[in-house]
């Protein structure tokens, strides 16, 4: 099976499936979508996808789609009659085409359009449980690869200068 090269994420549903963002949410909805997207940033540039984070602003009157890029993730706002669902089915189509596209979101009849047009859907859930895990293991590497030896100069030097090396330290 192919790897996921597109990541869709339906921001509101996304913040209200998890707890500490619908809580968030409450009191500060701007916060909230800040938090999910800084989430997000280690684990689509560990896992290399394209990403889309799509919040739905069609009950805005007067609203345009609008689009933003923060670090590696492209955010958009959809435009007045326009749901996120909408926005992540009709850009599913000419993507699936490029590579294997996955959708995280909870809503059951998105879910079976995602399969449909032959995407993975993700729920909210898991996609924390990846997040978390990622998180997991670039901590793990990162803490392997610099506890793995007390002198990673022994790795770079022939065995020859590191007996001298070593004779030059004792004598000290």
């Amino acid at each position: 099976m192919n790897e996921v090269r597109y990541l869709f994420v339906d921001g509101y549903n996304v913040i209200n499936s998890w707890e500490e963002l619908r809580q968030l949410k409450d009191t500060d909805l701007e916060e909230a979508r800040y938090k999910l997207i800084d989430m997000m940033i280690e684990y689509v540039t560990l896992k290399g996808l394209e990403t889309y984070v799509v919040f739905d602003a069609h009950y805005v009157k007067g609203s345009f789609e609008k689009r933003e890029k923060y670090k590696n993730i492209n955010i958009v706002y959809t435009k007045e009659g326009e749901s996120a669902d909408c926005f992540i089915e009709k850009n599913i189509k000419d993507m699936a085409k490029k590579g294997v596209v996955a959708v995280v979101t909870s809503d059951y009849l998105e879910q079976r359009i995602i399969f449909q047009m032959g995407g993975i859907r993700i729920t909210p859930s898991e996609f924390l449980s990846d997040i978390k895990n990622s998180k997991k293991t670039v901590k793990e590497k990162t803490t392997l690869k610099y506890t793995d030896k007390k002198n990673p100069l022994e790795q770079y030097i022939d065995e020859k200068t590191l007996r001298k090396l070593e004779k030059i330290r004792r004598n000290l």
